[in-house]
């Protein structure tokens, strides 16, 4: 349509072009500059076994012990033997090749003693690998140096600490690219069809993408110069979130740019309107999500607290690449982006809200039922909790057996389970005989080992085989026993470490940040509702609404990981699926009730909240199936965890998008009134003409160009 206002009334409109030329320069820019250290996560990332302790454990504290009883910090691989019947001659021939192979590979080349088992059958070779070194390729270089060994019924297997960290790291290898390209194809496919447009979908897929190499850029540098960790985990969810926020940011803000396209001729005075709109909702979605995530920083955990600083950054980096990127190059492509459904000056919106008008005006009818049903849905949901098993050991880490697992499988059958992973008992020299006899006399504990002294001669280092596999429920019991009858020798001072010690440390670790962290995002996310909304109520009632949607997709996803063979979950879990859903489920109900908020002050209470369902209604939905989408990624993962983050967390967004956000929250404002917006004090609009129900089609803010 051509522009018939004078020149004079040009000049804002020039300017706001002109603006968003400047800030499509500022960030080629900042891309040239940065862009080289975005692809250098992974040179910061942690994945050693201690990376992974609490910062208090018993089993860390003797991690750091342990270089006073060596110069060496090695790690060890088991490498068993077993022939059912006895090895025989040419067994025992191969086997000693192998042996000297496996010197070469080792620390300093030193093996310790082959041990052979009572019956025979089998032969265990421990091989320790240098930690200064990349040991996860050592891991390699003895699965390849014992490969051709195995056969005619000569069983050879492979696992230990490092076998197992290797399995670990072998199934993050690539992960970033693997979610990158998998997230990117679910965002693209449904970013098209909620567009339908060949162009326009690849505005906010450029943007996100965009996001991700900022968020990687500051992740890089906040390791290196903050020491904020950094793990595999951490890393590859990082990819998924910023998907899945920035892409929520861009729908909302493109469909408000889109309405005012209709009565505004100027892109750039319709983008103004459009961010005015929506940048407050944004703002606070986001700062609600980096509070949650900065909450973090409070665990025990390290992975936790990884996570807390990696997903700040990455859910800031999506604001800002939203709210300043995207709209500078929507001004610049102007409406034609958005063909062949071009939004000129005067056209008719399309009917998108005929559903969410006829769901409004149900709401309006029968709010208690509509309040009252969903509850019950919800709740009968969490009942799903009950079958929630907590605590995974390595072969429930991954979908399908490791190399490390059956290793262990094939030990097991030959040899106490736990001598492939002893656990580490450091304690005070003087102590060494009593600390021998009392792990000695425990049931559970198949051997201990010759004290060993430390450099100064003030510690020893006993290493106590378990009898039950290391990663086990019968294991850590071993290990809280021996942790009690050492407690009875106090002038021991022993502390115990080792796997075992570590996966107990770890887990109990998280159960107490959950306690901790929970309280610290609930009182987070109370509190920039109150500033949102200027009520105590309301954020009270989103709050509460919010946390009965977590326990119901907890309850279901439990159920539904069980129907998928998944029986156990890790227990970080719990608080990280919390933390995800809390945060993004409240998003929802920010970007509603913020809407709502806008509409009372002309409507009033009942009249706004219908409107502002109704006209949030499409939007907000595409959203959160499109957040939904990202996190279901992680299902195709081989990694348990991820696999279940991944199905609790879509699960979530679907019920706080579909559920809570479009029947709960509206029939509960519905059926309380005006009193939820206490102490501020609002009456609905008198007079009877308004409709019972909203127009489908409201009407944008119309605002002059000039």
């Amino acid at each position: 349509m051509n522009d018939q206002r004078p020149p004079a009334s040009r000049g804002p409109v020039r300017r706001g072009r002109l603006l968003a030329y400047l800030v499509l320069t500022i960030w080629v820019g900042i891309l040239a500059v940065s862009g080289p250290l975005a692809g250098k996560v992974e040179e910061v990332e942690d994945n050693s076994p201690t990376s992974v302790l609490p910062r208090s454990s018993a089993a860390l504290e003797v991690e750091r012990l342990l270089p006073r009883f060596r110069d060496d910090s090695s790690i060890p691989v088991v490498v068993v033997y077993a022939r059912e019947g006895g090895l025989t001659v040419r067994d025992r021939t191969a086997i000693a090749t192998d042996v000297n192979a496996l010197r070469v590979i080792a620390y300093e080349g030193r093996l310790p003693p082959v041990v052979e088992s009572a019956a025979g059958d089998a032969l265990l070779v421990t091989v320790p690998l240098d930690t200064s070194d990349d040991y996860t390729v050592l891991v390699a270089d003895v699965r390849q140096a014992v490969a051709g060994t195995a056969s005619d019924g000569l069983a050879v297997g492979i696992t230990g600490p490092a076998a197992q960290v290797a399995d670990l790291v072998a199934a993050f290898v690539d992960l970033d690219t693997t979610l990158l390209i998998a997230t990117g194809a679910v965002v693209a496919l449904l970013l098209l069809l909620t567009y339908r447009s060949p162009l326009l979908w690849l505005l906010p897929l450029g943007a996100a993408l965009v996001a991700i190499a900022l968020s990687q850029v500051a992740v890089y540098l906040l390791a290196k110069n903050a020491d904020l960790p950094v793990d595999g985990q951490s890393g590859g969810i990082l990819t998924v979130l910023v998907f899945g926020v920035a892409t929520d940011y861009a729908l909302l803000l493109i469909s408000r740019y889109r309405d005012q396209l209709r009565v505004e001729a100027r892109p750039a005075a319709a983008m103004a309107v459009a961010l005015r709109r929506t940048v407050p909702a944004v703002a606070a979605s986001a700062a609600t999500v980096t509070l949650g995530l900065l909450c973090l920083f409070a665990a025990d955990l390290n992975t936790t607290r990884s996570l807390g600083g990696v997903g700040a950054a990455g859910v800031l980096s999506a604001f800002v690449v939203m709210t300043t990127l995207l709209p500078a190059a929507l001004i610049v492509l102007g409406r034609w982006i958005f063909w062949p459904f071009v939004p000129h000056v005067g056209s008719l919106k399309r009917q998108e809200h005929g559903g969410w008008s006829r769901l409004a005006a149900m709401l309006d009818r029968r709010s208690r039922v509509a309040w009252v049903g969903s509850t019950v849905v919800l709740l009968s949901l969490s009942a799903g909790v009950l079958a929630l098993n907590v605590g995974t050991n390595q072969e429930e880490a991954f979908r399908s057996k490791p190399g490390s697992v059956i290793g262990q499988e094939l030990l097991s059958k030959h040899f106490p389970s736990g001598a492939s992973a002893p656990a580490l008992v450091v304690a005070d020299a003087d102590a060494a005989d009593d600390v021998t006899a009392a792990l000695v006399g425990l049931t559970g504990i198949a051997r201990a080992g010759e004290p060993v002294l430390s450099a100064d001669g003030r510690l020893v280092l006993i290493e106590a085989v378990l009898a039950d596999a290391p990663d086990t429920r019968a294991a850590e019991a071993t290990i809280e026993r021996a942790r009690a009858a050492l407690d009875n020798l106090p002038v021991a001072a022993a502390v115990i470490g080792g796997p075992t010690a570590s996966k107990l440390d770890t887990e109990s670790a998280s159960l107490n940040d959950m306690l901790v962290i929970v309280p610290l995002i609930l009182l987070v996310v109370l509190i920039v509702l109150i500033v949102l909304l200027r009520s105590a109520a309301m954020p009270l009632l989103l709050l509460t609404t919010v946390v009965l949607s977590y326990a119901a997709a907890l309850g279901a996803g439990t159920l539904i990981l069980h129907a998928m063979g998944i029986g156990a979950v890790d227990a970080n879990l719990l608080l990280l699926s919390f933390l995800f859903l809390v945060a993004l489920g409240v998003d929802y109900n920010i970007f509603l009730m913020s809407r709502v908020r806008q509409e009372m002050d002309r409507l009033g209470h009942r009249r706004g909240v219908l409107t502002g369902l109704t006209g949030t209604g499409g939007v907000i939905t595409s959203a959160g199936v499109v957040l939904a989408a990202t996190f279901a990624v992680f299902i195709g993962l081989p990694i348990v965890f991820l696999i279940a983050l991944g199905m609790v967390v879509a699960v979530g967004v679907l019920l706080d998008t579909l559920l809570v956000r479009s029947v709960l929250v509206p029939a509960l404002a519905l059926d309380l009134g005006p009193g939820i917006w206490w102490p501020r004090r609002l009456r609905d609009t008198p007079g009877t003409d308004l409709p019972a129900a909203p127009v489908a089609d409201e009407r944008p803010e119309v605002v002059s160009s000039s």
